[in-house]
């Protein structure tokens, strides 16, 4: 009897990759506090997991003729990825709020460890049935 892991792993792989992509859009948000009219960037967790629950394309843009250019950048590829709306406006147009990105990434990385627990658990379970303990 095979192992299929998709099923074996559950939703944990799944939000243990949406947890990374969010990580490194809210370090570029970080990166680019003092970056004019940098509008900050945030993935909306429970819209991709409901995604990738279902199977839906990640795919943001479709083509309606052969002829069209493929796009091939992150912020298409993934529509729960949205611009975050800013608590006070910046002179320079920039809606980056420092506290706030450091405080979403510092709760995205306790996430992102939880995430990780989970998945060990899963193949530590997996392991042991492997081996008929």
């Amino acid at each position: 009897m095979s192992i299929n892991f998709d099923s074996a792993l559950g939703i944990h792989a799944d939000a243990l990759r949406i947890r990374s992509q969010r990580a490194e859009l809210l370090a570029s948000n970080l990166a680019n506090t003092d970056t004019p009219n940098y509008k900050a960037r945030d993935i909306d967790f429970q819209s991709a997991m409901k995604m990738a629950a279902t199977g839906q394309s990640s795919n943001g843009m479709q083509t309606s003729h052969a002829n069209h250019i493929q796009t091939s950048g992150a912020q298409f590829n993934n529509p729960a990825v949205q611009f975050r709306i800013g608590m006070q406006d910046s002179l320079d147009g920039n809606t980056v709020d420092e506290q706030v990105e450091q405080a979403q990434f510092m709760q995205n990385s306790v996430q992102y460890q939880a995430s990780l627990d989970f998945l060990g658990a899963r193949f530590k379970g997996l392991l042991s049935a492997i081996r008929g303990e």
